[in-house]
């Protein structure tokens, strides 16, 4: 199969990128964040997460970035929504897109939502029937669909399961996550290619870490199968709390540099995303986490955070 032309992004920056922070960051910076990358040509932005403030602080002000937001015609707005009272909260909110999760890994699901793959995706059921009366699309996230931290690899057979119980219950499309970033190319394909069974080509994407520096190899592997949606952070924003060692997500602008050299369209302004996430890393007083970013930066004399 030849390399898709397109390729559609969609930034987990504001949400996966800023939920574990130890810095609170202000509303008005996540809402200056989303309005920066939707400048830059994002046309989906995973925006915040209708979570208990208990468990993620720095997203107890998701009904606040979502007012705050002004919407543009074309951008899909997505929120992570965990359990009902998680809908409850965002459906007033009035997302577009609502993220369930589900792990392929038997202990991770039990360390992080303490309940097997199968009740997980049980509890899910009634949250993805509301969305879908309502109007809301739903996609659904595999994590640790190639590693765990707590497993090692997991087998495409695990990704498979996920797949079809989430198809079952009404999911429109999927994430394949390495969350922990162990990933490499092979493995990738064989967990997409376990997807493919229960999934269309065009409802898949690819959500990889670079905890090994595999995240843009990763992407290469998953364009030779035609797979054209990806999820990315700016300035390489995130990462996970269950994974210990495991870096943020492949950095937007990273992916953006790779897809525009390889003749692939995004959408996208590479210099309105870089001053993006040179927005945030300044909020958060670092350098952005992506060497394309670093480097255009450096090329136009900037001095970094």
């Amino acid at each position: 199969m030849g390399l898709p032309k397109f390729v559609q992004l969609i930034d987990v920056g504001p949400r996966d990128g800023l939920q574990n922070e130890k810095q609170p960051v202000p509303a008005e910076v996540k809402i200056g964040l989303v309005h920066r990358l939707q400048q830059a040509g994002l046309t989906e932005i995973e925006v915040t997460s209708f979570v208990s403030p208990k468990w993620v602080p720095q997203m107890a002000d998701a009904p606040a970035v979502m007012a705050g937001i002004e919407r543009q015609s074309g951008v899909r707005y997505s929120v992570l929504v965990p359990n009902m009272k998680g809908w409850e909260g965002a459906v007033g909110c009035k997302p577009d897109e609502i993220v369930v999760f589900g792990a392929a890994s038997e202990l991770f699901s039990q360390k992080n939502i303490n309940c097997s793959i199968t009740e997980s995706i049980e509890r899910f059921a009634p949250v993805v029937q509301a969305a879908l009366e309502a109007g809301v699309r739903v996609r659904g996230a595999i994590s640790c669909a190639m590693a765990c931290p707590y497993e090692g690899d997991v087998a495409p057979e695990r990704v498979q399961l996920v797949a079809r119980l989430m198809r079952q219950i009404g999911v429109q499309r999927v994430d394949v996550a390495d969350t922990i970033g162990a990933a490499t190319p092979r493995q990738t394909q064989a967990a997409l290619e376990a997807a493919l069974k229960h999934y269309a080509v065009d409802d898949i994407s690819g959500h990889f870490h670079d905890t090994y520096g595999q995240a843009l190899a990763n992407t290469y592997a998953a364009l030779e199968m035609g797979i054209w949606n990806y999820q990315s952070s700016v300035a390489g924003l995130g990462g996970c709390p269950y994974a210990r060692g495991a870096t943020g997500n492949v950095a937007t602008e990273d992916l953006v540099y790779m897809l525009h050299g390889m003749g692939i369209e995004t959408g996208i302004n590479l210099e309105r995303l870089v001053d993006a996430g040179q927005y945030i890393s300044q909020t958060l007083g670092r350098e952005p986490n992506s060497r394309a970013a670093r480097a255009l930066l450096n090329r136009r004399g900037v001095v970094h955070a």
